[in-house]
């Protein structure tokens, strides 16, 4: 995820819902309530798996760190598979080394009585009376790693004690290769399509987004007119073998870097000036830090929470009952600021993120500056953020000013639609009793970018993951479960066939 991460699971009490491990099993070998995979052979299932466990190693073997990105590598590894799948694909190279690739399965194209040929897109685009079509997107680029740092070299793909390591393996490797597996199995099975499928993987997500903008600008025919659209930045949380919610990315924060940097007389080192460039940096980013931006309920916040609160303490779930009264205790506030998977929630948020001065240790130098992440909730206004971090360094030799990149406003996708509705209908059946739930990511996915097209864009992850797993993501020893390799695209296989099946 570029310029975001996941938010985790909302506190630590209360009592956990959903299926233990023996009755996921069930499901997963085509034993519990009927979906499109469970119709499938069993044999062909254990096919997919085993693919999905081969390719998910060969794809983390690709060193796709950006920068510099070398994303064609990736296109490279999908289109062999596609080619050889006989699914209809494009690959494009629209900077050196840098490229996105394209595929589809058209609507029909498994049906006996439909046409078996791909049809135009823009013919399709327009047709009246027929679904749009779904798009399901990936980024193939991944951010850096010191192998120093790992357990295992971090582009090894290696299979030990349960888990397959590597860096793409929570973000977001493993949901491109489990879109791969779908399209696969959608292929083969000659399943019927009422809409049209499109597989999109883009080039530099993690740093400028380019390669979604040059495919929007470009390419934006090849999207279909398209209806719907799943992406990364849902999360699904395992803890003690039980799944706590489903939580499906609705809306996500917006970034707003800000750059500050502090005046000051230069000199020798050997002489201190308690007006230095760095000394003022300092005070003024300890002013910072210490700030704590209002706190305000979305009421995408305010549904999540009260969805949350039969799961927790009895005070805690009084609280999440009655969040806009909550936030006014003082007692409250405090449990927040301790709370980092509950307070993105609730504010905008700043956290220091980088920091520079002198290149030697002798010299004192006449600037130093540092980067501010801010990320701001949908809604929110980034000039009277602004002004208000200026008022709190207020300090005329202190400068902030907005850093790299427009901000762009956040925006959201609504519940009342079928895809929703198929994540809610098929993660019932995978983990009965647990609730699926919208949610807010604490940072920016590049739904952003596909909503003001008119595609209702969600965050949906077929993986569970334990709060350790998950922060693995941008950190050290990146991982994810091998079970859950061979099974996550089956899930997404019954959310895809519930939404494009005929």
């Amino acid at each position: 995820m570029g310029a975001k991460h996941r938010g985790r699971s909302v506190g630590r009490s209360g009592v956990w819902v959903g299926v233990t491990a023996l009755a996921l099993c069930g499901v997963i070998w085509g034993q519990g309530p009927e979906t499109a995979s469970s119709r499938i052979p069993a044999d062909h299932l254990q096919q997919y798996s085993d693919l999905a466990v081969t390719w998910m190693q060969e794809y983390l073997r690709i060193d796709t760190t950006n920068p510099p990105g070398n994303e064609m590598r990736a296109v490279e590894f999908y289109k062999k598979i596609l080619d050889q799948e006989g699914i209809e694909n494009r690959a494009f190279e629209y900077a050196p080394g840098r490229g996105d690739l394209w595929a589809r399965i058209a609507r029909n194209s498994g049906s006996s009585d439909g046409d078996q040929n791909p049809h135009p897109v823009a013919q399709d685009a327009t047709r009246v009376g027929h679904p749009r079509p779904i798009i399901l997107l990936n980024h193939m680029d991944v951010v850096t790693s010191d192998a120093s740092h790992w357990k295992v070299p971090p582009f090894s793909g290696e299979i030990r004690d349960g888990y397959m390591w590597g860096r793409g393996a929570q973000d977001m490797k493993d949901e491109g290769l489990a879109q791969l597996v779908v399209m696969v199995m959608l292929k083969r099975e000659k399943v019927a399509l009422d809409r049209d499928v499109i597989f999109l993987a883009v080039a530099d997500e993690e740093v400028d987004d380019t390669g979604t903008d040059w495919f929007i600008e470009h390419q934006r025919d090849l999207l279909g007119n398209a209806e719907f659209l799943i992406n990364e930045g849902g999360e699904n949380l395992l803890e003690n073998g039980f799944v706590k919610y489903v939580g499906v990315d609705v809306g996500e924060k917006t970034t707003y870097w800000l750059h500050v940097v502090a005046h000051g007389r230069p000199g020798h080192g050997s002489r201190p000036n308690p007006e230095s460039a760095p000394n003022r940096l300092v005070r003024a980013l300890n002013k910072i830090i210490a700030y704590r931006t209002p706190l305000r309920v979305l009421p995408v916040v305010d549904e999540f929470l009260r969805d949350m609160a039969p799961y927790e303490s009895p005070e805690r779930a009084e609280q999440y009952r009655n969040i806009r009264k909550a936030i006014e205790d003082k007692k409250f506030q405090e449990e927040v600021e301790k709370d980092e998977s509950l307070e993105f929630l609730l504010r905008d948020t700043i956290s220091l993120t980088m920091m520079g001065g002198s290149e030697q240790t002798n010299v004192i130098p006449p600037e130093a500056w540092a980067n501010l992440d801010v990320r701001i909730l949908p809604g929110g206004d980034p000039k009277a953020l602004l002004a208000a971090v200026r008022r709190v360094v207020n300090d005329p030799d202190v400068t902030v000013e907005p850093w790299k990149g427009e901000f762009r406003e956040a925006n959201y996708s609504g519940t009342d639609n079928a895809l929703y509705a198929a994540i809610r209908e098929v993660s019932g059946k995978y983990f009965p009793g647990t609730p699926v739930v919208p949610h807010i990511t604490s940072g920016y996915t590049e739904n952003q970018r596909y909503r003001p097209l008119g595609i209702a864009s969600f965050g949906f992850n077929p993986y569970t993951a334990t709060d350790e797993e998950g922060n693995t993501e941008h950190g050290n020893d990146e991982r994810i479960r091998v079970d859950e390799v061979r099974r996550g695209p089956w899930i997404l296989f019954d959310v895809v066939a519930a939404v494009a099946g005929r």
